[in-house]
């Protein structure tokens, strides 16, 4: 059975600091070319920050980007998942908090982040090997 750990090994986490302002941590977003970012603060996480946030606490609200702080304005009402859990967990949490976003605990420290198309890529990639081992099988290739 594969875990989150299994999907996420290698993988760097990227995050901001709760003190950031929302125009940077977009910035830092659109480099890492990512649609949520972990905010922590002193090492321990506080909070989510989205594009959904921005779209609706920020354009929507009205607030300036350059002056606000992401602490005022992340999510902060998170589902977190254990590293050892299974995938399938994983889609059932996101499934029952309504969330597409994930971050990955151990014990009580973040050690990921783990999205809804990290899922989907990791199940397409194993059916796609799983598919290559058949055709392999079926025409007698080694």
């Amino acid at each position: 059975m594969v875990r989150i750990q299994d999907v996420l090994h290698d993988r760097d986490l990227f995050c901001v600091q709760t003190n950031q302002t929302v125009a940077d941590v977009a910035r830092r977003m659109d480099e890492l070319r990512v649609g949520a970012i972990l905010v922590l603060e002193n090492g321990e996480l506080r909070g989510v920050f989205s594009e959904r946030d921005l779209m609706t606490r920020i354009v929507v609200g009205r607030l300036d980007p350059e002056s606000t702080p992401v602490s005022a304005v992340m999510t902060t009402d998170l589902a977190t998942i254990s590293e050892c859990c299974t995938l399938e967990e994983a889609l059932e949490c996101m499934n029952q908090n309504k969330c597409r976003h994930l971050p990955v605990m151990r014990d009580k420290q973040v050690v990921g982040f783990l999205s809804m198309r990290d899922l989907m890529m990791f199940e397409l990639d194993r059916k796609t090997e799983e598919l290559h081992h058949l055709h392999r099988y079926v025409h007698g290739s080694t």
